[in-house]
């Protein structure tokens, strides 16, 4: 299996760089992408992935616009993992860690895209998630998260969009190492159990003028932090990033639903004075719907779907509402502390009882 990788001195193990040191199924190493106009007009997120012990690639882009929610996906065989490609989409990554190239060619699905990405911050290595369960490795992950600005062009249905850099922002990360995926494996003692995180998930990367704040949090129903993470990190790569330390929040949620709309955190340690951040969403996308993230058995990331498969999925958000809030839903959202005022991802995800909120079981609204 010697392939172009191996022609750069890059190796982890005595193989291949297609073999990867651990024979777990689960092994991946993934891009995630986001791309917003600071506005609720439009929001944007596309995925790249490699599952190198399933031997697969796959990729998706999806948008939401005006009530309605497309994706396109696509699945080949995993051949070169330098080949980033699957049917239509390509990355090329043009000056690492800091301009990546995202290309989704036009297809009869309703979306079209070649842009580029731009760092606004040095890339950052956030706290790595480690969790296991009666002897199972769910997640060992390291990722690395980073804010920047987009430029190009988007076709959404029968609209164009000359994306500027002025406006439209995002955020991504590289994630590797293992956590679940491809086809449903026979559960056996975690029968019942989520095979995934469980709790409240926030994930909250923030762009400003000078400076992005990236906080991500899960927190299990009994109060367990397994995963916090709070960073201020300046554009100006000669400044230290800030740890901000612990963290307080009040979120707002729709009663009833799994839905927030809207949060205040605060970091009463952080560095020349305590934080307290506004978060208001904007729009939202229901991202496990269509792009692999495990609602739908048809379709999850890295299970096979045969050579090249590409397809088209088109849904009336509202149709989906019932379903989408259950698992991880992405916002576009305005965040203001101080004289601040910046925008960014607002990610949450309730799995399972979270009863602080009133959630107390895994399909419960909040009271």
């Amino acid at each position: 299996m010697i392939s172009a990788w191996d022609d750069f001195p890059v190796h982890q193990t005595a193989e291949p760089v297609r073999h990867v040191a651990t024979s777990d199924r689960n092994f991946y190493d993934r891009y995630y992408f986001n791309l917003h106009g600071s506005s609720d007009e439009l929001f944007m997120v596309m995925g790249f992935g490699q599952y190198p012990n399933l031997a697969i690639q796959d990729a998706f882009a999806c948008v939401q616009r005006r009530g309605q929610y497309r994706v396109v996906r696509a699945s080949r065989e995993l051949g070169d993992r330098m080949d980033l490609s699957v049917g239509p989409f390509r990355i090329e990554v043009i000056e690492p860690l800091k301009r990546v190239r995202f290309v989704l060619d036009e297809t009869e699905h309703g979306i079209a895209a070649d842009l580029l990405w731009t760092g606004a911050i040095p890339t950052v290595e956030e706290n790595a998630q480690f969790i296991r369960r009666k002897g199972r490795v769910f997640f060992d992950t390291c990722r690395f998260a980073q804010t920047g600005y987009w430029e190009g062009s988007l076709r959404v249905g029968d609209e164009h969009f000359d994306v500027t850099p002025d406006r439209w922002w995002g955020t991504r990360d590289r994630s590797w190492g293992i956590r679940p995926h491809g086809e449903a494996e026979p559960p056996g003692i975690h029968a019942g159990a989520s095979g995934s995180l469980i709790g409240m998930w926030n994930y909250f990367p923030m762009q400003f003028s000078d400076h992005s704040i990236l906080y991500m949090r899960n927190e299990e129903n009994d109060g367990t932090v397994a995963l916090h993470d709070a960073k201020r990190i300046w554009n100006d790569p000669s400044r230290e990033v800030e740890e901000l330390g612990p963290v307080e929040y009040e979120h707002k949620l729709e009663p009833g639903t799994r839905m927030m709309k809207g949060s205040t955190v605060r970091f009463p340690d952080a560095p020349g004075g305590p934080i307290e951040i506004q978060c208001e969403p904007l729009l939202y996308a229901f991202i496990a719907l269509g792009t692999g993230y495990g609602v739908e058995a048809d379709w999850r990331n890295g299970m096979y779907q045969g050579p090249l498969v590409v397809q088209g999925k088109e849904y009336v958000t509202s149709e989906i509402e019932a379903l989408g809030q259950l698992t991880l839903v992405d916002h576009v959202a305005r965040y203001t502390y101080d004289k601040n005022v910046g925008y960014g991802l607002y990610e949450h995800a309730f799995v399972g009882p979270f009863e602080k909120y009133g959630m107390k079981d895994r399909a419960d609204g909040a009271s």
